[in-house]
């Protein structure tokens, strides 16, 4: 078993998913491997360092195989973090000429910040392409189902009629609100690079005339933005991270909560493509991608407020605030990453079932447009008239279990009125609201 296993065995909400390799240990160690790299080449470029110096260090960062990551986990204990074991480890492969370059000016949060940002942006990049896919299946089943009219449902209870079709162009508006935060926010993570005490005080002394021209020069060699200052207690992007992150989960949560209710045996509105198998009952078909999504949406909140609690961070570097923060934004960037993955899968798979739907609008015996009636007949007889009879006509409808139709055909006052009492005519606007909500590129 790999480690990789053993970590994910109680995990498979992202088990397997692009998550589990971008946010593992050895995707950790790459990313603080290339900050110490970038460190030496931006030294270079502004003549801090000498060429040869970059390239050394560079060269041996390039192979993570030849770091132990679990000697370093073990020796992290030390110094409270893994950067200070893994510079020694890396100057001694760098060598004695070229070594005193490695590091050279940084403090450890530098790298470990700097290398959080890569993990961050190398784990989003393949969420945003996963809700990609989710809004391309919804965007589908949207079109298809403009007309397909449901129950629309309030408090647990059949309301008014609405459409399949606005639910699913509803669930895709959430998925791009979802995309545009996390696309602003990858596109605004910083390197980070102050030195002890946020200062950049150490490059000055070691010759730089200008040292706030190394983070943006820093920030290029990575692909990150530049810091406009240190942010060593200003977390800003872990808090970013936090929001864009959690809400993702959340809103695919939505959608996993509709399928979770709308696919129980006695609704069967809609079914998971493929549905998992139970250990004990042969016939189950259970929604297990919106169960993984569900739960992943259950847990994110918690991890964010963690990483907004580190937000109180003292002094110029804390004790324990940005050491809080490694584990739960893990955590949050491998469950959205799941969450993501099965939300594509669980989009491009879901079974519509409108003959059910049209069933279930006839569940109430007509009372599901009572409001409708209401609007309807209140010229005709007056509005405390008009409730009064809906009112009773209610009553009779389920204590008779006759259809409030028949009903209100019997009654002599309405003899020349025509009521349409058909649930699937009185979908209102939902089908110009579909319309337009697919017209959101």
């Amino acid at each position: 078993m790999t480690s990789a296993d053993a970590e994910s065995l109680l995990a498979p909400g992202w088990a397997g998913s692009p998550a589990a390799s971008t946010t593992g240990d050895g995707a950790w160690l790459r990313a603080l491997l290339d900050a110490e790299a970038a460190l030496t080449r931006a030294q270079a470029a502004l003549g801090l360092a000498p060429a040869e110096a970059a390239t050394a260090v560079t060269e041996a960062a390039s192979d993570p195989g030849r770091f132990d990551v679990r000697s370093l986990a073990e020796r992290a204990r030390g110094g409270g973090n893994p950067v200070i074991p893994l510079i020694a480890d890396l100057t001694e492969a760098v060598g004695a000429e070229y070594g005193p370059y490695v590091h050279r000016g940084a403090t450890s949060q530098d790298i470990m910040d700097t290398a959080t940002m890569l993990v961050a942006v190398r784990t989003v990049d393949p969420v945003l392409a996963d809700l990609a896919r989710t809004e391309r299946a919804l965007a589908r089943l949207a079109a298809e189902h403009r007309d397909t009219a449901m129950p629309g449902r309030t408090l647990t209870q059949h309301a008014v009629p609405t459409t399949f079709g606005l639910k699913a162009a509803g669930w895709r508006s959430l998925v791009l609100d979802a995309r545009d935060r996390m696309t602003a926010v990858r596109d605004s993570l910083p390197a980070q690079l102050g030195g002890a005490a946020g200062t950049l005080a150490a490059f000055t002394a070691y010759g730089a005339r200008e040292a706030t021209a190394l983070p943006a020069a820093y920030a290029r060699e990575l692909g990150l933005q530049a810091p406009p200052l240190p942010w060593h207690t200003l977390r800003t992007p872990i808090a970013d991270l936090a929001g864009c992150l959690a809400f993702t989960a959340g809103a695919l949560g939505k959608l996993a909560a509709d399928v979770l209710v709308l696919s129980r045996t006695e609704i069967a509105e809609v079914a998971e493509g493929s549905g998992g198998g139970s250990s004990a009952m042969p016939h189950k078909a259970n929604p297990v991608r919106a169960t993984l999504i569900a739960a992943a949406a259950r847990r994110a909140p918690q991890l964010a407020a963690t990483l907004y609690g580190a937000l109180a961070a003292e002094d110029e570097r804390p004790a324990g605030a940005w050491h809080a923060e490694w584990e739960p934004l893990r955590d949050l960037l491998r469950l959205t990453g799941g969450a993501a993955r099965d939300a594509a899968e669980l989009a491009e798979r879901l079974r519509v079932r409108p003959d059910a739907m049209r069933e279930h609008l006839h569940a109430t015996r007509g009372l599901i447009v009572s409001e409708r009636l209401s609007a309807e007949l209140t010229p005709v007889l007056g509005r405390a008239r008009a409730k009064a009879l809906l009112t009773d006509l209610a009553r009779r409808t389920c204590a008779e279990g006759r259809p409030l139709g028949e009903l209100l055909s019997e009654e002599p006052e309405l003899k020349d009125v025509g009521l349409d009492t058909d649930p699937a005519r009185y979908t209102g606007s939902a089908g110009a609201l579909t319309d337009r909500a697919l017209e959101r590129p």
